[in-house]
């Protein structure tokens, strides 16, 4: 753990993980069932991961930012037997013991909480021997996607043992990234996203070590990579954006030397800010495109984004497929929906066919999409143009408009509403309400702070707008869909 002494060896984290599974297995789970984790950035997280990994069921990282009903919806949805919480979110936790009652097992690490076993005397009274069969667990985790509800991504459980090779995100990190025995790796970001969580597992699977920060903080982390000799980073362009406002003569007062490659993703990153940091860090960035359901990506070097400036890069996995609204395959430079191909879809929408069916090509059921735009020039690089679903990120986190839609449009002062990202120069994108009053005097500073205040008690934080316009009317088509593109047009 950065800033602190706390340290997890291979031999703790094989011992305590390796006891976990026997808990797991003495309250009755069974390979295929589901692991719920509640926490912020501890090592305890990892040993959740890999006993339940190494117990062949799903783990699903939970964003610890979200409110109570958010959480309980997604324990509840993804089917979880077992709970485990931080004792840092005390809380969140008392709230949880009446909206998710049943489960076989509720676990509390890091302080003791009422209404939640004991981690530690658990792992204490828990056999630690390893049982010959140890079948490969997975992940399921959840995205906001274009749906009010988010929801839960199921990749395909591995037909292997937990130690056998195999594992598509260590094989592209190794082939891509140069991940190895004794590389350093830096995790400034929260552990319930999906790559912190793959990458850093991914170093546990070749032997390196994971430093993990609390939370990002500018001078932090350039202090991290310096102390502990880092080789690997993974980021989100906000994080460039922080560091890189930093005065010249405080960023230059970290030794930087040992760092190899610094990865990139999540959000679009602006091209003035990758000059930069290429400028400051040189070569090292690398920069890749996937999303949860693991259905395809790319990446690029940046000697190849400088010759390509925007671009994401060309596949690693899948082969990409730009097709029109009528399904029919685009030629390079066209824009159109950007679609996977794969020899089989590898992941599946928890409990919804249909979703995963809308996913699929129309007429090549093994090529899938998660919405994106983009094009291809004639060298094979992708390059973003838009997303279809109009699905915010601000500061590498996804957000569904739609959810903050269906809290604003009940409320009695609103006749209808919109939610869009809006460009910010520090997170990439900002939550930007735009409503039609329900009479023309509920407008102004009163009635935008009472419709935030309003939204503060529905919804996590980072989901709330931190500005409300109040317009006449929205763009809607005749038969009522709300056309965002106009919307939006207005503000970029």
């Amino acid at each position: 753990m950065a800033g602190s002494d706390r340290v997890l060896t291979y031999a703790q984290l094989a011992d305590r993980s390796a006891r976990l599974a026997s808990v797991f297995r003495e309250a009755g789970l069974q390979p295929g069932d589901t692991v719920a984790l509640l926490t912020d950035n501890t090592p305890e997280a990892y040993e959740v991961y890999w006993g339940a990994v190494r117990s062949g069921l799903y783990v699903t990282a939970v964003n610890r930012h979200l409110t109570a009903p958010e959480v309980a919806y997604i324990v509840t949805d993804s089917g979880a037997s077992a709970l485990l919480v931080s004792g840092r979110l005390p809380e969140l936790a008392h709230e949880l013991l009446e909206l998710v009652p049943t489960l076989r097992a509720r676990l509390a690490f890091g302080a003791a909480l009422s209404g939640y076993d004991d981690y530690e005397s658990a792992l204490a009274q828990a056999s630690p021997e390893v049982p010959a069969d140890q079948p490969c667990g997975a992940d399921v985790l959840y995205t906001s996607g274009t749906t009010s509800r988010p929801k839960g991504i199921r990749q395909v459980l591995p037909t292997r043992q937990v130690d056998e090779p195999g594992n598509p995100v260590v094989e592209l990190a190794c082939a891509a990234l140069g991940f190895r025995e004794g590389m350093v790796y830096l995790s400034p970001a929260p552990i319930y996203h999906a790559a912190p969580l793959r990458f850093s597992t991914a170093v546990h699977a070749v032997g390196g070590t994971v430093v993990m920060m609390d939370k990002f903080e500018p001078h932090a982390a350039l202090a991290a990579i310096d102390e502990h000799r880092v080789t690997h980073s993974q980021w989100v362009p906000t994080m460039f954006v922080r560091m890189l406002k930093l005065p010249e003569t405080s960023r230059a007062g970290y030794d930087l030397s040992s760092h190899e490659v610094a990865v990139h993703a999540a959000a679009p990153c602006p091209v003035e800010v990758k000059y930069a940091m290429i400028d400051w860090w040189g070569p090292i960035l690398y920069e890749y495109y996937a999303a949860t359901e693991g259905n395809g990506s790319t990446v690029i070097d940046s000697e190849q984004w400088l010759s390509h400036p925007g671009s994401v890069g060309r596949p690693v996995q899948g082969i990409i497929r730009i097709c029109g609204d009528d399904g029919l395959e685009l030629t390079p430079g066209q824009v159109g929906e950007v679609f996977f191909e794969r020899d089989e879809v590898p992941f599946a929408y928890l409990g919804d066919q249909s979703l995963t069916t809308a996913a699929q090509h129309p007429h090549y059921p093994t090529w899938t999409t998660t919405g994106d735009v983009g094009r291809v020039d004639e060298e094979g690089f992708l390059y973003l143009t838009d997303r279809k679903s109009f699905l915010i990120i601000s500061g590498g986190v996804n957000i569904s408009p739609q959810e903050i839609e269906d809290a604003l449009i009940v409320h009695p002062s609103v006749a209808d509403a919109a939610v869009i990202g809006v460009p910010h120069p520090d997170m990439g994108e900002e939550v930007r309400g735009v409503v039609v009053p329900a009479h023309p005097h509920l407008v102004g500073e009163e009635a935008e702070r009472d419709l935030i205040d309003y939204l503060s008690g529905r919804l996590a934080r980072y989901k709330v707008p931190r500005h409300i316009d109040f317009v006449s009317e929205l763009p809607r088509t005749p038969t009522g869909k709300l056309v965002k593109r106009l919307l939006r047009s207005q503000y970029t």
